[in-house]
């Protein structure tokens, strides 16, 4: 699993850090999405693909 965040397109919602924290994070200035890990566990996979989902700008890809 490969994951990409783009922070132009993030608008600081930070539904990804509540789902995953191991993956995702926030800039403590702007709340702008901070990828932790781009190759997560398969342990994640379930919460990254949520949090992908939940994302309201679309700002998070995953590819298997």
């Amino acid at each position: 699993m490969k994951v990409t965040a783009d922070q132009d397109k993030c608008i600081g919602a930070g539904q990804c850090v509540l789902t995953v924290e191991q993956v995702f994070d926030q800039r403590d200035e702007d709340g702008i999405v901070v990828l932790l890990n781009p190759e997560p566990a398969e342990e994640h996979a379930e919460a990254v693909h949520q949090a992908a989902a939940m994302c309201p700008s679309g700002a998070i890809t995953v590819e298997d």
